[in-house]
Formats: structure tokens, sequence, C-alpha cells
């Protein structure tokens, strides 16, 4: 049987040739980046090397980069420690409907708990309302948090415009660049970031490892509280091997991204145009602004989870949401901000390309997917007549 693997936005496989980069440092360069001795000040050396290579892919200073233990630690200390350096009663963030569980979570906590949280809708295809965002500036909004690439629907906001607006009205502005970071350019000056979520592990990076773009002009509480590492703002041991390998995924997405960018957006349009063949099935997110591995298609009468499942039994690894939520309802809250019916989100499922993927793979699950969907839909109480009498 065959294997496929079509989860890229959950996670994707680790390039050798950052293990080969990280393997010193899990082995024979194991020093604390904090010691004085010999092996401190190598680790140290490499810790510094690494912050400079992601400081200049983004247009950033080294001292702007915070390294985190991931994208979903960063995001939590954007929000909390905002709200800690505001005042819980002072604070006002608004984050649009469609942000990851790590930016909408957090910020649900915070509501809880005394702070000014303002939701940003988004229209049918996933783009931020930028007339509300401008109503919601003009309140006094301190932070404003908006998703980049989602990671369901891969719809891709317009960065710049947003910080513009947001730089207009004095607030600052955070952007949660899990799915774009390595995929897309990005220029945190040019683009009007003043904050920014990245992380190694969706861009063949190992797993452990994230940062945090903060501007120098932005001041913001320490999260941990410990040594002094990174700035004072996020105590603990440094993951040398794990910032060292990020460092190689960025190196060599600089050099790699543009070429695998049209290499997958002919494999995901091709995908698309496939999907859409079949009767009653539906994108979600933008038809062009979107990230370039991303399919999101909805089929309707059927589940997305069972359809997953049975993909998974022919050989195709895909996914119905995002695998932060997947045991929950979370997807179903990205499809409902897109003003789709409870009963039209109940079948989503996401595809995410990789470099590994070949035309041959879209082949097999255009294959595949037309049989699996009339199965389900055979099977299914909420489909018409039509489907469950279909041979």
């Amino acid at each position: 049987m065959k294997s496929i693997y079509v989860d890229y936005a959950a996670t994707t496989p680790l390039d050798p040739r950052v293990l080969q980069a990280m393997m010193p440092y899990l082995t024979t360069k194991y020093g604390n980046a904090e010691s004085l001795n010999t092996y401190g000040m190598g680790a140290k050396c490499a810790l510094e090397e690494s912050r400079t290579i992601l400081s200049k892919f983004m247009n950033a200073e080294n001292q702007e980069i915070i390294f985190t233990g991931s994208a979903t630690e960063a995001n939590n200390m954007v929000l909390k420690c905002h709200a800690l350096q505001q005042g819980m009663n002072k604070v006002h963030i608004a984050i649009s409907t469609i942000e990851h569980p790590c930016i909408h979570n957090p910020a649900t906590w915070l509501k809880k708990n005394g702070a000014n949280i303002t939701f940003i809708p988004v229209d049918s295809q996933g783009l931020l309302d930028l007339e509300y965002l401008e109503k919601v500036l003009k309140a006094g909004v301190t932070l404003v948090s908006v998703i980049h690439g989602n990671n369901e629907i891969g719809t891709i906001q317009d960065i710049e415009e947003i910080g513009r607006l947001c730089h207009e009205h004095n607030t600052y502005f955070h952007t949660d660049a899990a799915q774009t970071f390595g995929k897309i350019p990005i220029d945190v000056k040019k683009m009007n970031i003043d904050i920014m979520t990245m992380n190694a592990h969706k861009t063949y990076g190992p797993k452990g490892v994230g940062a945090l773009y903060l501007n120098n002009e932005v001041k913001m509480e320490p999260y941990l509280h410990g040594g002094e590492q990174e700035f004072g703002l996020r105590a603990g041991t440094h993951n040398v091997p794990g910032i060292v390998g990020f460092a190689k995924t960025v190196d060599l997405r600089e050099k790699e991204m543009h070429e695998e960018a049209k290499k997958l957006t002919k494999l995901r349009d091709r995908l698309i145009k496939g999907a859409l063949e079949i009767e009653e099935t539906y994108l979600n997110g933008h038809s062009t602004k979107r990230l370039a591995n991303n399919v999101n298609v909805r089929f309707l009468y059927i589940e997305g989870e069972s359809l997953v499942l049975n993909l998974d039994m022919e050989g195709i690894a895909a996914s119905s949401g995002s695998a932060c939520s997947s045991r929950t309802e979370e997807a179903s809250r990205i499809l409902l901000a897109l003003g789709l019916d409870t009963i039209d989100v109940r079948g989503p499922l996401r595809i995410s390309l990789g470099k590994t993927n070949t035309e041959e793979d879209i082949d097999y699950i255009l294959e595949v997917l037309p049989r699996a969907v009339k199965q389900l839909r055979r099977m299914s109480p909420l489909a018409p007549t039509k489907f469950r009498q279909e041979n």
C-alpha cells in the first residue's frame, strides 16, 4: 500500500542537513551557553550565530530575536506579558476570529480575568475586516494580533496594511507567522510588524524550538523568571541543538523556499481543481491569497474525521483541521467564523503539501478521494437519497 504524507501544516520531517548541523551539539559540544568555560563559550557562540541568521532573514536586529520552546509559548508570552505590562484592567487586545488556539485560548483566559478582548471578524474567505479593525483601533486598542497565514484554511492576510493601520493609531501589531515563516519572504520593517511568532518544525526543522521577534521599542514584562537568558525575558537553559537546527533550517529556506513554493502551488491548484469536481464540495479560504501548500475543502453530508480515517486506511495521511485541536471542535470555530452553517462545517479536509510530494501523489489522492467521499455519503443519514442510493 502507498504511504503519502500530506499533513505538513501539522509538522514536517526533519531535514537530514538540519540533523547533521545539530549533531555536534547533541554529542560533543554540549556546553551550557551561560557557562564561562570553553564548552560554554562554544555553545554561546553557536547561539549568537543562530540569532544572527534569523535576524538577517527577516531584516531585524540580533537583540530583537528571543528564542522560546515553541510558537505556542511565544504567543502566550506576547498576550500575557502585554497584559502584565499594561495592567489587566487597562489592557485592550484585539485578535481575529480565526486565530490559532494558542492565541484564541490565552485571549479567552485573559478576558475571564478582566482584560478587554475584542474579536475582529473576517469575510467569507477569511480576510480580516479592515473597516472593523479601524473602528477597534479608534477605541484605544493596545495590541492587535492577527495570524499571517491561517493554519487551517490557508488564507494569507495583508499584514503590511494591517500593520500600517495599527501604527497610525500608535498600537502594537503582532502576527503569528508559524505557517508562513520560511515559506514566503517576511521583512518585519517593511511589513510594519512589531512582534512576530515563528517556529522551526513547520519548515523541516526540529520540534521544541520557536522564536519571537520583538521590536526594540516594544516593552515587555519577563515571561519566565530565573536566570537572565534571552535578555532577561525568558529564563531557562538554552536548547542549543534545537536553536542551531532552527538556524540551519532558516539558512536552507532562504535558498530553497521560492522554488518549493512554485512546485507546491502547482500541486495545490491541481488538487483543489480535482477535489471540487466531486459534487457538493466547496473550497474553504481564499482562492488565491492562500498558502502555497494548503488545500482545505468541505464535503457536505459527511464527517471530516471519518474521511481522514478512510484516507489513512488507503495510505494517505491528511487531517480535518488544526493538529492542536483535532480532538475538539476548534476546526468548526474557524469555519463558523467564515459565516458557514453548522451543518456545512462538519466535513472539512485539510491536505497540506511539502517538498517530498509529487504529481504521482496527487494522482493517487484524486483516485482515492472521490471513492471515500462516495462511500461515506452512502452511509450518512444527512445525505440526500440520491447519494445514499448510489452504487
